[in-house]
């Protein structure tokens, strides 16, 4: 519990002392907290995978090993929590350039104030809107550019590759692995082995199938609605 708590803080952090904000950032940290969580518990059935593993084996450390890698032969733990980086990044990658606009915009604002010119001027400051709180914080304006959108739906789109890759391999690389009964075929170790908690280990996979595919639903959903919205009524 630890673990998923210090892995929060830095994402709720940012989710909120942010200086500029844009349509759905809060979407994207909510999603990503759940992914966290998911990915957190859902790794739980596996700490103990090895010992999990028998095979009817007079030589349990040479056989048993054996056929473990033979069934275990793609990635699991450590595919799953890199693709999780790879989303974290994609996420990031509108913040980074969030934080690029928000220079530019201050810096044609001091550009400005030294000139004493008071009309506003480049697309970066047109982007800018200051919030009814009057606390600095900036809303970047997607109507008015169309780079940013785009630079937008590119980290979305991103996004979706990265969750259909992971989906890919936890339905067609890992669910195989945890099926109850395997027969090892390596040469001199043909024996039958169990994995004991299958359904709960299964059940770990079909919930990281389901954050996903539910974070690629709203993906789409929402390029859909940039497209049509920003882009098409422009």
């Amino acid at each position: 519990m630890a673990a998923i708590v210090t892995g929060l803080i830095p994402i709720l952090r940012t989710a909120v002392d942010a200086t500029a904000t844009y349509k759905c950032r809060s979407l994207w940290f909510g999603l990503l907290c759940i992914r966290l969580v998911v990915l957190f518990f859902a790794e739980l059935p596996f700490s103990k995978l090895d010992a999990d593993f028998t095979c009817n084996s007079s030589t349990p450390d040479v056989c048993t090993k054996a056929c473990f890698n033979e069934r275990f032969d793609k990635p699991m733990m450590v595919a799953w929590n890199f693709m999780f980086v790879v989303v974290v990044i994609s996420v990031l990658l509108m913040e980074l350039f969030t934080s690029h606009l928000r220079t530019m915009a201050q810096k044609r604002s001091f550009r400005m104030k030294a000139d004493e010119k008071p009309e506003a001027q480049g697309t970066e400051e047109a982007q800018m809107v200051a919030t009814a709180e009057g606390r600095g914080k900036m809303i970047i304006d997607l109507h008015k550019d169309r780079g940013t959108v785009g630079f937008y739906l590119l980290s979305i789109a991103l996004r979706i590759l990265v969750e259909a890759c992971f989906l890919f391999l936890l339905l067609y690389w890992n669910l195989h692995a945890l099926r109850d009964e395997h027969t090892c075929t390596r040469e001199g170790c043909k024996y039958v082995c169990i994995l004991r908690a299958a359904p709960e280990k299964r059940m770990s996979i079909y919930a990281l199938a389901s954050i996903s595919g539910m974070i690629i639903a709203c993906s789409v959903l929402f390029c859909i609605y940039s497209i049509v919205h920003y882009l098409c009524n422009a």
